[in-house]
């Protein structure tokens, strides 16, 4: 039996000996173990475990970024703040975050859930054309449950404090982000990459936009300082695993103290993004404008109801230990309603705003999505990049004057 007191890099065959050492594992899959390594993120290794009584899935960080190898550091530890901020957000909102089995901080080795087929990464299934009737709903019930209860609207003031100063240890997730979203786009940088030659002016005019740089800057002061609620911080269609009946919200690697918009914003962000990767994917067989139809209603939906959802809960719990707005000074109708739609409204333009940074790094920063990645032809890639960028920018500049979703989804319908 192998020794795991100290840290050691997992493979399929060593996996099998640390399953034996931990009970709890080796009591759930019993027998005739099948180990597979399925990463396919840029961070992490991950292994689905199958055996004659049971699965799971284990998930190892390494001390670097597994895509980029040893070059690139990366602390261990993002994988407790993993396992601490699933097991949080599942006390909220439990049917829709996969159950922790067990975490070990030494092996920085996470198990929980298998999500068995025909489970699959939603973005996947975007690409696919698949329809996915409850998700709207589902991750309506995911933001506003895992907001709103990590939050001071919830919260007493020192539990919140408590909640930001654990996860001010994850600085070093959190300041990947700050590089790949909010700086590296607006720079020179190594890291960059676009479709190129077709995207070179676009890719030029984004570092020479100086309004644009000022709305980012301001984005990033918000993502640095606002620490609204425990977030998943890299809440994007790769980050949720589907069927048309369950919706599975995974890889919270980046959870910290946040502002709440960047997870509605990173969310809605992919669909947009999704939305308009579809012309690059239609083909005679299917053109997908119904399909296009369901996105843009999905991305309505989503806002909408998570809102009412949010204020929902607000109003169920405005008598609670939450110290945002004592019941003492919000003590009338009209008063708690013109705070609540102030609070709302700022939710609503954060969301915008981080939506459209989350878009603007996917065309021009280090990582990419596969729903433009898999469009083959280049040219045809870029043209759907270019009016997805369109969108971002009008985003980032003119959100404070949008008042609803639905004059989103009129500008989506503008570029189309």
């Amino acid at each position: 039996m192998g020794d795991f007191s100290e840290f050691r890099r997992l493979d399929e065959k060593s996996l099998v000996e640390y399953v034996r050492t931990v009970p709890c594992l080796g009591s759930m899959v019993g027998d005739n173990l099948e180990v597979k390594e399925v990463g396919d993120g840029n961070l992490n290794f991950v292994y689905i475990v199958v055996g004659s009584s049971g699965s799971f899935v284990l998930k190892q960080a390494l001390p670097y970024v597994r895509t980029r190898g040893e070059s690139w550091k990366m602390t261990r530890e993002r994988i407790y703040f993993e396992a601490s901020s699933l097991k949080e957000h599942g006390r909220w909102c439990g049917e829709h975050v996969p159950q922790v089995y067990h975490f070990d901080r030494t092996m920085s080795v996470i198990a929980m859930r298998y999500l068995e087929p025909p489970h699959m990464v939603l973005r996947k299934g975007l690409i696919a054309a698949v329809e996915y009737p409850l998700l709207a709903h589902h991750m309506s019930d995911y933001m506003s449950r895992t907001l709103f209860f990590n939050s001071i609207l919830y919260h007493s003031t020192t539990h919140h404090k408590l909640g930001v100063a654990e996860y001010c240890g994850n600085v070093e997730m959190c300041r990947l982000t700050e590089q790949v979203v909010f700086s590296d786009p607006y720079r020179e940088s190594p890291f960059n990459r676009w479709t190129s030659p077709y995207l070179d002016d676009e890719a030029e005019s984004i570092r020479r936009d100086n309004a644009l740089k000022l709305e980012v800057a301001e984005l990033k002061s918000k993502f640095i300082e606002q620490a609204q609620s425990l977030i998943h911080g890299d809440l994007h269609t790769g980050s949720i695993m589907v069927t048309p009946e369950s919706t599975q919200v995974i890889d919270s690697e980046f959870a910290f103290y946040g502002p709440m918009g960047y997870d509605i914003g990173a969310f809605l962000g992919n669909l947009i993004l999704a939305f308009f990767a579809q012309d690059g994917h239609a083909d005679e067989h299917n053109n997908r404008k119904a399909y296009k139809e369901w996105i843009l209603k999905t991305i309505e939906e989503s806002w909408n109801l998570s809102q009412k959802k949010f204020i929902a809960l607000w109003d169920e719990h405005k008598d609670g230990p939450g110290e945002a707005y004592l019941p003492t000074i919000y003590n009338n109708h009209e008063l708690w309603h013109l705070a609540q739609n102030k609070y709302m409204t700022e939710l609503f333009h954060d969301s915008l705003g981080f939506g459209a940074a989350k878009m603007i790094r996917r065309i021009f920063g280090v990582a990419h999505v596969e729903d433009f990645e898999s469009i083959s032809d280049p040219s045809k890639r870029a043209a759907c990049e270019r009016r997805a960028l369109e969108l971002a920018k009008f985003l980032l500049k003119e959100r404070r004057e949008l008042v609803s979703i639905i004059e989103v989804i009129s500008a989506i319908g503008q570029i189309e």
